[in-house]
């Protein structure tokens, strides 16, 4: 299928629409200066397999914090919620890609592992959140990306049939499980994706830049 065929589309959030993770692969050090502790030099590497319980429980063992880890999640998210309110930018050429999907009347969902209010505050502030016809989180879900439910609530949401949906995606764990569900995938380049061959390789059409669409 063409891109000029789609009849639906399904975006996912951080590093697709908003250039952010390396907000949230920084959060580490953030937080830890935030503290008034110095971080060391690799732990974005040390957290980066993490949940952010883990990370909680590792800042806790290591520098003796004395907060229990739901407080210090609570703390991750505030520095992230300002991120998210503040000055976390779109990616460049995504909005001339929304708009050329809008003026052909194709309907647009978001499907996103981050929390609502995070990402509906980013979206307002960019202007973004107009394009969409609604949200899915994978909180509301109840499952994450590694399962198919939140794409498929998306397509049911938009009413359009799923091998013309398009699931736009940087994450390769995502993007196999929105291609294996039958989706029309659209890969996206994130330079905090390491696994580009695997993304290319999985994807129906890969993009480097949002330029790149046609």
């Amino acid at each position: 299928m063409k891109n000029t065929e789609i009849q639906g589309a399904i975006f996912d959030v951080d590093g697709t629409l908003l250039d952010s993770m390396g907000y949230w692969e920084h959060l580490g050090d953030e937080y830890l200066m935030s503290r008034q502790l110095q971080p060391p030099e690799n732990l974005a590497n040390l957290l980066a397999s993490m949940t952010l319980l883990e990370a909680a429980e590792y800042f806790r063992e290591r520098y003796g914090l004395k907060e229990d880890a739901e407080e210090m999640i609570r703390d991750f998210d505030r520095l992230m919620a300002v991120h998210y309110q503040q000055d976390i930018p779109e990616k460049e050429g995504v909005r001339q890609v929304l708009e050329e999907l809008k003026e052909r009347e194709i309907p647009m969902y978001i499907a996103t592992a981050t929390q609502r209010p995070l990402v509906e505050a980013a979206l307002v502030r960019t202007g973004l959140y107009g394009y969409f016809q609604g949200m899915i989180t994978c909180q509301e879900a109840g499952k994450s990306k590694r399962e198919p439910l939140i794409y498929q609530i998306a397509r049911e949401k938009l009413g359009t049939d799923k091998e013309k949906t398009a699931v736009f995606e940087d994450a390769v764990f995502a993007a196999r499980t929105a291609k294996k569900e039958g989706f029309f995938l659209v890969g996206i380049y994130d330079v905090w994706e390491p696994e580009q061959e695997l993304l290319k390789k999985t994807a129906d059409i890969y993009l480097k830049t949002w330029s790149e669409w046609k």
